[in-house]
């Protein structure tokens, strides 16, 4: 927890560099504070992250760290909750190594210091599955009469199917790939009903508290897209497979550059990625397909049949949004589901190596651990050298997060209000209130979303056809987005 919180937070003032349009977007729908379950601009948004970045807005203005700070603390527990879900799925052991994969990965490690609501997602998803199974071990011991007394009283078995239905519910108000996921529940539910001999009217009653409780909290979402079905899907029509002339031929293309990812060829966008790199790191990567061999083994063998199925099953269901797009494969961002199972797979194939060598050696052998404790900090400072000093001193990432523009932003914030300031939008981008998306940057940086807020700074935005509104050039400071 120390390694991940020290990646997630250090620095954050300056990394990533610059505010990427998408992100200020979510800053000013954040500043308004208009508090909707969804933001249709910019292709439409769920509206929880913003919701929550309003509150840190709040609490410490509207700077580009505050809204990273959200994503970085979503990133935080995701790292604690793989730990608790993989150590109830397997063991303790497999679930810290599982835990430190996560913890030193690049992939999780950007995403989780970028303003986008995506990183909810695998949050939200990990600790609904963990509080899930764990009400299902707590029925079971119940029913074998194992389960301490005291600690039942303290927390009742009905809290942690409703602590389940929250968090798995909140995860509908994250991402639109989150919505694949119903399909995992079911899995999970069904293989635990299937193992529920003797108590299975339980394991039923406690479920439906889950599936209420994910239903209420889903609700407020659900009834918007009722009532605004155009909503619903977005981009995803745009950029589906299914729009092209031969979707299957793309579909297996695409399948091969997502699975392709991960070892091979990763993200190619500056944004998600250091451009081209596998996501995981050559070590991890190796003891992530030894963890789906040995998985499939034990499948074989019936040993953690479920846990492992459960596994699978999510890794196959992640793909899902992944593969069916179109647009700028591999894609790491809208793959962010995968991270979760990819990690535990790791871990499996990293415990089990292991175990094996441990055994075959001597007891009192010190070299092999010593070897381990080694790799795993060369693990750690490889990431520290890939994101802190490689990635971020490159050029193209500085670019890719629009660094001038947020330059512009705050060389127009710390001029007097009776200064009469125009920004010019020459760059185009998808219009929002009547001016391109690049300028979000500039807005968030000044606090001048709103006309209010302009007319109060003494700042406009202007398209370039609009120049000669301008009542005095000379007397004015003027600036270009371009």
């Amino acid at each position: 927890m120390i390694i991940a919180v020290f990646f997630r937070l250090f620095n954050l003032n300056a990394l990533p560099p610059g505010l990427y349009p998408d992100e200020a977007m979510n800053g000013n729908n954040a500043l308004e504070a208009t508090w909707k379950v969804f933001y249709p601009e910019n292709n439409g948004r769920e509206g929880l992250f913003m919701n929550i970045q309003a509150v840190f807005l709040i609490i410490f203005g509207n700077y580009a760290w505050v809204l990273r700070l959200v994503s970085a603390l979503f990133g935080i527990f995701t790292v604690l909750g793989i730990y608790f879900l993989t150590k109830e799925l397997f063991t303790k052991n497999i679930a810290l190594l599982s835990s430190f994969f996560i913890a030193t990965s690049f992939w999780h490690i950007n995403f989780s210091r970028i303003g986008f609501r995506a990183i909810m997602a695998p949050f939200f998803l990990v600790w609904g599955i963990y509080f899930l199974i764990l009400a299902y071990r707590k029925i079971k011991e119940e029913h074998f009469g194992s389960l301490n007394p005291v600690s039942q009283k303290k927390f009742p078995l009905v809290g942690y199917s409703v602590l389940a239905g929250i968090f798995y519910g909140l995860g509908f108000h994250s991402y639109i790939a989150y919505r694949a996921t119903p399909v995992i529940l079911f899995f999970v539910i069904l293989f635990y009903l299937i193992k529920s001999h003797g108590f299975r009217k339980q394991i039923i009653t406690y479920t439906c508290y889950f599936l209420l409780a994910t239903f209420i909290v889903g609700a407020p979402l659900g009834l918007y897209f009722l009532k605004n079905p155009q909503d619903f899907f977005g981009r995803t029509t745009q950029i589906s497979i299914f729009s092209s002339d031969n979707p299957i031929y793309e579909l297996g293309i695409n399948t091969v550059k997502t699975l392709a990812m991960f070892n091979f060829s990763g993200d190619w966008n500056w944004r998600h990625n250091f451009a081209g790199k596998p996501e995981l790191q050559w070590f991890v990567g190796a003891l992530f397909l030894i963890g789906i061999i040995i998985s499939l083994y034990e499948i074989a063998r019936k040993k953690y049949r479920s846990q492992n199925l459960i596994l699978f099953i999510w890794f196959i269901i992640s793909a899902m949004p992944v593969v069916v797009s179109n647009e700028g494969l591999p894609h790491a961002l809208r793959a962010i589901l995968f991270i979760p199972p990819i990690f535990i797979f790791a871990g499996k194939g990293g415990i089990k190596i292991y175990d094996f060598v441990k055994n075959k050696l001597p007891a009192n052998f010190k070299i092999f651990d010593i070897a381990c404790a080694l790799i795993l900090i060369i693990l750690a400072t490889q990431t520290y050298v890939t994101y802190f000093v490689s990635w971020a001193n490159s050029q193209e990432v500085f670019d890719s997060f629009t660094g001038e523009y947020a330059r512009v932003g705050n060389e127009l914030d710390a001029l007097p209000d009776q200064l009469p300031k125009y920004v010019i939008v020459e760059a185009g981008g998808v219009d929002v209130r009547g001016i391109p998306m690049p300028a979000q940057t500039v807005m968030f940086l000044t606090d001048t979303f709103t006309p209010d807020k302009q007319e109060k700074r003494n700042l406009h935005y202007l398209l370039p056809d609009q120049e000669f509104q301008i009542p005095d050039p000379e007397k004015s400071y003027i600036t270009r987005i371009k």
